[in-house]
């Protein structure tokens, strides 16, 4: 038995230094190929396209029943509220934020803690929507994050401690950050967050090894880009699409982050919705607000912009995620880009161009638009359903528009399989009371000029997960859950669909029929973004629960039926274990 035993810890030991002996920096070309790598996560979405995919099968809808959980990690304290991170793992430990700028490494086998990073925030700081935090980016011997105090802070890999700091933008303006950084060719390339504020989106590159600026590129028309610490060009034309002084504050922040492709190399971000919410204190179209923006990964340089809500009266942030993925159809091959967006509408581009393809509703009400002329690439307007002008004759006389402003899908990022070719985008059926108000801009302060209240379309749900076919734009399944839908998609080649439910559910389906196979009960809502990795011959899935987010703070009548959920901050870890 002695013998034995000493078998097995000298097998562990070498397992341990061949992992150690192996152990590397990760460079570009391990972030280009996370895609398709299965041992690990290392980059926000599963590679830089954002497909949210892995190869890996071995769980399936027949295996997914042997699925159990390993160990759980407690974020601890008294820093609950929501937990939307998504986890990186490399070389046997997970990295992954929590609440008020907080960042863990953990080893992924066994739940032990290997070191946090708390980050110092100061008195004062603007999150709009819950103080979340959505994930790391990892390259070389470092691990990136932003922060609720609009910073990108560098750390060690391996031991948390600080390499640099950087100021982003100013706080005490309404900046802030929430969003996972990119890692392209060796910059970290970052959005901003605070568009409620009056603040001026932007995207931007450091380098990640000195986290010095490279070039940043406004997303608002008029203002001056930079390139290597000197002005580039302007964004578009000045005053071309807004009137007057309103492009200084005019919103667009580029919150959830971009995705990017190699195959055309370009970055692809969503800009947020213009300031004030009142449309009528700005008319034009006000680029590039709610967008999607192509840009040069080395000079930021816009490519093409495609404007899903021009002159936005309903705080339809065009943020979400912009996948590349190849569209088959027709006997052609079209490099092409989905995005679902929050004003209910699923898009697919050409992501060369920019042209418009096909535009079809995701939700069962949209009453804003008519439909999306695929000839000009506009909105059909209903001119009814903006809300009116608080300073003429209906004095900001209240309309019902569904969507909510909290989008027929927020945050929440879709996933898509190259096998069953089909987009898995987390929905919810909300409409709202919207009405505009008398507003001037103060640094600091809220930027709306209106008044909401969200209201459920159906008593029997507001969540739904749908399937949709990115080649008809019709629905091929859907599942509805009782309460919104506020946490991220992963599939696999197992034939699976992962999601989480604020009722404390993580539930997997079949990714080409939408049965439910297999769920757990986390003990708090789940927000977060599950991942699958592999381990030692064995295939692993980890997600973050803690409930929280913008739903209970934003969220009216809705916020009222979810009130009871218990927050939370926990990572659980399961995995399928060997015959």
């Amino acid at each position: 038995m002695k013998r034995l035993i000493s078998t097995f810890a000298l097998a562990a030991g070498l397992a341990v230094w061949a992992a150690a002996a192996t152990a590397g920096p990760v460079s570009s070309d391990d972030i280009l190929k996370d895609a398709t790598s299965t041992g690990d996560v290392l980059s926000y979405g599963l590679g830089p396209q954002g497909q949210r995919f892995s190869p890996l099968a071995k769980l399936t809808p027949e295996t997914v029943a042997k699925l159990v959980p390993v160990w759980s990690f407690s974020f601890g304290g008294e820093k609950q509220r929501g937990q939307e991170a998504q986890p990186l793992v490399h070389d046997g430990v997970m990295y992954v934020t929590g609440s008020y700028s907080r960042l863990f490494a953990v080893d992924a086998r066994t739940g032990h803690k290997k070191w946090q990073y708390d980050h110092r925030l100061p008195e004062g700081i603007m999150p709009c929507c819950d103080v979340v935090n959505r994930g790391a980016a990892i390259h070389g011997n470092k691990v990136y994050f932003t922060t609720l105090d609009a910073r990108l802070v560098a750390l060690d890999k391996d031991t948390g401690k600080v390499v640099w700091n950087k100021k982003m933008a100013d706080y005490q303006a309404g900046y802030s950050n929430t969003a996972a950084p990119l890692i392209v060719e060796g910059k970290v390339i970052t959005g901003n967050s605070g568009g409620e504020f009056g603040i001026v989106g932007m995207v931007e590159a450091r380098d990640a090894e000195t986290g010095e600026l490279v070039w940043q590129r406004p997303m608002v028309e008029g203002h001056m880009g930079t390139l290597n610490g000197k002005e580039s060009t302007r964004t578009g034309t000045l005053n071309a699409s807004w009137p007057g002084d309103l492009w200084k504050t005019g919103g667009g922040a580029t919150w959830l982050g971009g995705t990017y492709d190699p195959e055309t190399r370009t970055l692809f971000f969503g800009t947020g919705n213009p300031a004030p919410w009142n449309s009528h204190l700005r008319p034009g179209d006000n680029l590039y607000t709610s967008s999607t923006v192509a840009l040069d990964p080395d000079t930021g340089e816009i490519k093409w912009h495609y404007q899903t809500t021009p002159h936005d009266g309903w705080d339809f942030d065009g943020v979400n995620e912009f996948v590349s993925f190849d569209l088959k159809k027709d006997g052609k091959v079209v490099k092409a880009g989905a995005k679902a967006d929050r004003n209910g509408f699923f898009y697919v581009i050409d992501r060369t161009s920019g042209k418009l393809l096909n535009a079809s509703p995701f939700v069962s009400k949209i009453t804003w638009a008519k439909e999306i002329d695929l000839k000009t690439g506009r909105p059909v307007y209903i001119d009814d359903n903006r809300p009116a002008d608080p300073s003429g004759a209906e004095k900001g006389k209240p309309v019902f528009a569904a969507p909510a402003f909290l989008g027929a899908k927020n945050w929440m990022p879709m996933a898509y399989s190259p096998q069953s070719e089909l987009f898995y985008v987390p929905a919810n059926e909300w409409g709202m009371d919207i009405w505009n108000e008398p507003i001037t801009y103060k640094k600091g302060a809220a930027y709306l000029g209106a008044g909401f209240t969200i209201k459920p379309l159906y008593n029997d749900y507001i969540g739904a997960l749908r399937a949709m076919d990115p080649k008809t734009g019709k629905i091929v399944w859907e599942y509805k859950n009782p309460a919104p839908l506020w946490g991220g998609v992963l599939t696999t080649g197992g034939n699976l669909v992962f999601t989480g439910t604020p009722e404390g559910f993580l539930k997997a389906f079949d990714a080409k029929t939408g049965k439910e196979v297999w769920k757990f009960q986390t003990g708090s809502g789940v927000v977060g973004c599950p991942i699958t990795w592999e381990m030692d011959g064995e295939q692993y899935v980890a997600v973050v629960s803690g409930w929280g987010g913008a739903v209970p703070l934003w969220g009216g009548d809705v916020a009222k039926l979810v009130k009871d959920i218990n927050q939370g901050g926990s990572l659980w870890v399961f995995k399928l274990p060997k015959a």
